[in-house]
Order: C-alpha cells, then structure tokens, then sequence
C-alpha cells in the first residue's frame, strides 16, 4: 500500500506542470527575486502587462502588552505574459513591487 502512495505522489508530482521557479529565455535564465528590468533586459517586452495594486495587513504587537497595531502597506502588482510562439508554452509572471515573485506555465502559444 505504501509503495502505490509513494509512486501515486511521485506521478503527481512530475504531471504538475503549472508552477516554475525558473524561466529561460534565450542563453540567459530568468529566477524568482529577479527585478523587473533584468527581465526586460533577458527576454524582452511582454505581449501584455496588467498592473494593480494590493493592500496588504501587517499585525504588529509587543512581545509582553496587548497593544496590537495593523499596518496596511500598498503592494503594486503586475502580471507579465510572454508568448514564445505555437512550439512553447506562454508564461505567466507576477512582480510584487519590481521584484519577480512568481512564475507560471501556461497552455502553448499561437
């Protein structure tokens, strides 16, 4: 029994394809962290961008009082398509602040 769970969360985990961590565009590889300009300057101009901004609530309290404080700090987001052609999958990025936070795979390109 434990070897079918073990080979069912293996096969599980090679079909996820909708998460990356990494995307390379030419010889140059493109990770999260990453600013915005160095993406530019990797692969290029986006075939569409989508900016927005968040709110996010931060709590703060003291370690030994009950005084508690929410902090609403603004975060603007924007979310980058790169569409490599019909042979590719397109990819789906978003910048929290300038800073590259997510990488995404989608259906291929046309």
């Amino acid at each position: 029994m434990s070897k079918v769970l073990i080979l069912l969360g293996g096969l599980l985990l090679v079909l996820h394809v909708g998460s990356a961590y990494a995307l390379r565009c030419g010889s140059t590889l493109v990770s999260e962290g990453d600013h915005k300009i160095d993406v530019l300057q990797k692969c290029g101009d986006p075939v569409s961008i989508d900016t927005r901004t968040a709110y996010k609530v931060i709590q703060t309290h003291r370690k030994y009082h009950a005084v508690q404080r929410e902090l609403v700090i603004p975060i603007t987001i924007e979310e980058w398509v790169y569409n490599f052609g019909p042979r590719q999958f397109m990819r789906w990025l978003r910048f929290e602040n300038g800073r590259l936070a997510k990488i995404r795979t989608l259906r291929y390109g046309y």
